[in-house]
């Protein structure tokens, strides 16, 4: 096989990776607190690299009104439960509480508190401080009674000390478990939108796009050659 057919499959290739990240962030558009993740393909004589990283800005904050909708103040992130079991960090704060009582986010990841992931008892309303703590009016009770549940854990993590996993969440180097932080704030009654940026994407999906087909033109060149070399070679 070629030198120039090699190349052009491998460009190819890391094209379609880069390409596969570019559509999920365009689906994740709508997904609160989603982080985008910014893709570079560089170019060289082997073809390239694909180099990924997330855009850990901050997604446009939208006020819902929703007791359990709460949205980070500045820096800082939300302590869950990944699917793998293992703690992980998130900025979507699209709560929810399900039939067992389990606080959970929109994707389903339970949120940590104090001791592990916070169980509500049955309630009337709940509310959730700027710290992070929830407190809720047990069902029965009248409007003063109030009970302190459990507090959110919020953390703040330096950005190069954060991974994005393949379930979409952050995590520390080598399983590491951050610490609280009483200095990160939420907002309740608010949402933190995406920070994919759409007409980036879509410019971004046209130029990958171009690319792809000009790797595809490249090795059809190269099997054109391939094929007039081998007539002349049986020629000879």
């Amino acid at each position: 096989m070629s030198q120039l057919l090699t190349t052009a499959m491998k460009s190819a290739n890391q094209i379609m990776h880069a390409q596969a990240v570019n559509a999920n962030n365009l689906a994740n558009i709508s997904t609160a607190g989603f982080k985008a993740e910014l893709t570079y393909v560089s170019s060289n004589n082997n073809g390239g690299e694909v180099y990924s990283s997330p855009d850990l800005g901050p997604g446009a904050v939208r006020t819902t009104g929703r007791s359990l909708d709460i949205s980070i103040k500045g820096e800082g992130w939300i302590a869950v439960v990944a699917p793998d079991g293992t703690e992980a960090y998130s900025r979507r704060g699209d709560l929810h509480v399900d039939a067992l009582g389990q606080l959970s986010d929109g994707a389903g990841n339970p949120i940590i508190g104090n001791s592990g992931p916070i169980a509500l008892p049955p309630f009337s309303s709940v509310e959730i401080a700027t710290d992070g703590t929830i407190s809720i009016r047990p069902v029965g009770q009248t409007p003063n009674t109030v009970a302190v549940v459990d507090r959110i854990k919020l953390v703040k993590i330096a950005d190069v000390d954060l991974q994005r996993h393949e379930d979409g969440l952050m995590r520390m180097p080598d399983g590491e478990i951050a610490s609280p932080d009483a200095t990160v704030n939420v907002t309740s009654g608010s949402l933190e939108g995406s920070n994919v940026n759409a007409i980036r994407e879509m410019v971004n999906m046209i130029e990958l796009s171009r690319r792809f087909e000009g790797q595809v033109n490249l090795m059809q060149a190269a099997k054109e050659n391939a094929s007039a070399l081998s007539k002349i070679m049986t020629m000879s």
